[in-house]
């Protein structure tokens, strides 16, 4: 969820499956995921702040929501007493802290970079399962965290002594963290007997970090003459845009868009296919930012990216 891109709980299966489309559909969602990447720090470097722009991201996105949970299923506009706190908590942690502190990462590291720090959240559930609640864990968990742990040291270039922004490295674990606990309570919320479906859930999510933005830091305050700037230059300064249209790709075509492509996807493939599919999503990060913002990374670092995503997969496959 830096973009949330991973394969959400509880999606009814359809009656008929097409896993070519399912395949196809989850990939183009994470192109857009990947893209909006490299879109959200081209915001940032223009002088955005990271809180502001991810107030906008949640509440732009919940609005959207709002609009078509109203008019799609209007009956899960309702909300139960029992459901607020786990649906606050999910909100604020999960998707507001998410938001935030990738946010802070991309605008102090490099984009692909940024989002493998972040993708180790699988491998933290992993942990949370073996040792927060006792469950039996494959043993491929510790060959995945020896892999993540390895492949980040490449990254990092640990060799010649460490090359990464530590406040950029510590905000990325955050956001693993926070898209840890996203995970782990949204697959909390579609196993209730009475569970939601997932696009109302995460319609409340956003709804709820939308609400803690606006008390931490009120709209009346918002800066809305960085949105009137002229644009941000990306790469070299050949193509320059608008501001307020990079945000309005960031919300429709980097938010909303493509989880409903995943949403749909998943009514074609399992999410354990799927999760496969969203091992590219970094390596599209990593390419897209160098085309865009020249951003590069050593061969070694582009070997230890490969390595992470090894890992990460071997976790996501240790509860089976």
């Amino acid at each position: 969820m830096s973009d949330l891109a991973e394969p959400v709980p509880g999606v009814a299966p359809a009656t008929t499956r097409h896993p070519a489309r399912g395949y196809l559909l989850y990939l183009v969602a994470a192109a857009l995921f990947a893209l909006n990447g490299t879109i959200s720090k081209s915001i940032l470097l223009s002088g955005i702040d990271s809180a502001r722009l991810s107030q906008l991201r949640v509440t732009s996105a919940f609005l959207i929501l709002l609009l078509v949970v109203a008019v799609r299923r209007p009956a899960a506009l309702r909300l139960r007493r029992s459901e607020l706190p786990v649906l606050l908590a999910y909100g604020v942690l999960g998707i507001a802290m998410t938001q935030y502190l990738y946010f802070v990462s991309i605008s102090l590291l490099p984009v692909g970079v940024a989002l493998l720090i972040e993708f180790t959240a699988p491998i933290m559930v992993a942990l949370w399962f073996r040792f927060g609640m006792g469950e039996q864990v494959n043993g491929r968990v510790w060959v995945a965290l020896a892999l993540a742990l390895l492949g980040l040291a490449m990254v990092g270039q640990v060799w010649t002594g460490f090359t990464l922004d530590g406040i950029g490295v510590i905000a990325g674990f955050g956001a693993a963290a926070a898209l840890a606990i996203y995970y782990l309570l949204a697959d909390r919320q579609v196993r209730q007997p009475d569970a939601r479906d997932p696009v109302s859930l995460t319609m409340w999510g956003f709804g709820a970090a939308a609400l803690f933005w606006a008390i931490v830091q009120p709209w009346w305050s918002f800066p809305w003459e960085d949105l009137a700037g002229d644009g941000y230059a990306l790469g070299a300064g050949e193509t320059t845009l608008p501001i307020w249209l990079l945000c309005t790709y960031m919300v429709v075509l980097g938010t909303v868009v493509p989880f409903w492509l995943v949403v749909v996807s998943l009514q074609h493939i399992r999410a354990s296919q799927a999760s496969v599919i969203g091992m590219t999503e970094p390596l599209m990060a990593i390419f897209i930012a160098w085309l865009a913002l020249g951003e590069t990374l050593a061969p070694a670092q582009v070997v230890g990216a490969v390595i992470v995503l090894a890992g990460v997969f071997l976790a996501e496959r240790s509860r089976d």
